[in-house]
């Protein structure tokens, strides 16, 4: 089980990955103000940080529930593990397809088909960061039963693939909750909508 050893500040000079930022602006009567956020030094020419990926998982003959799959990461931010999406920062030169593709492979070693859609540019702490990313919906179809294949992670990289049937996610990441892990906010959002919609039959 992974534990923090120690937290401490560190200098902007340190940072490799992140830096810090006071922004002046004026608002909306036309005062001068300050604000402090962070930003993130990996971006890459297309003004895009990351992707999420929400993959949907199907059988030709009907074999399993149609299902989706989640990862189990530890974060050291929060100190637990967390259960999110696949994702991943996009590398230069790459579409935001295309760095789902390779995520989702590396993360969980499945191959995904079709995209079945992309989300505009959206933001998830913009009180606090300027990160941003874009959702990729993919197809993952079978011929007959659900696989497991293996995934492709670097070293050091600690990552638990789960499967869960997409009825059942709202239920599952409540579950999560209660074994003590945290469940990522655009995660949650979307099982709250998903599940909304099922109930209000949209």
């Amino acid at each position: 089980m992974p534990k923090i050893i120690s937290s401490t500040e560190m200098s902007v000079s340190e940072a490799r990955w992140i830096t810090l930022k006071k922004i002046k602006y004026t608002d909306q009567e036309g005062k001068e103000r300050l604000w402090e956020c962070a930003e993130r030094k990996t971006r890459k020419s297309t003004g895009v940080d990351a992707v999420a990926v929400f993959a949907i998982l199907r059988s030709k003959t009907n074999a399993f529930p149609t299902s989706t799959v989640v990862i189990e990461q530890y974060r050291p931010p929060i100190g637990k593990y967390v259960i999110e999406l696949p994702a991943g920062l996009i590398d230069e030169g790459e579409t935001a397809e295309q760095a789902a593709i390779r995520e989702l492979h590396e993360e969980t070693g499945y191959e995904a088909g079709e995209i079945l859609q992309v989300s505009p540019v959206i933001v998830s702490d913009p009180g606090m960061t300027n990160a941003n990313m874009q959702l990729v919906v993919v197809s993952v179809l079978f011929d007959d039963k659900l696989e497991t294949p293996e995934p492709k992670l670097d070293p050091g990289e600690y990552i638990v693939t789960k499967t869960v049937e997409l009825s059942k996610l709202s239920i599952a990441l409540e579950e999560y909750d209660r074994k003590g892990f945290v469940v990522d906010a655009r995660l949650s959002h979307f099982a709250s909508g998903l599940q909304l919609a099922q109930q209000l039959k949209i």
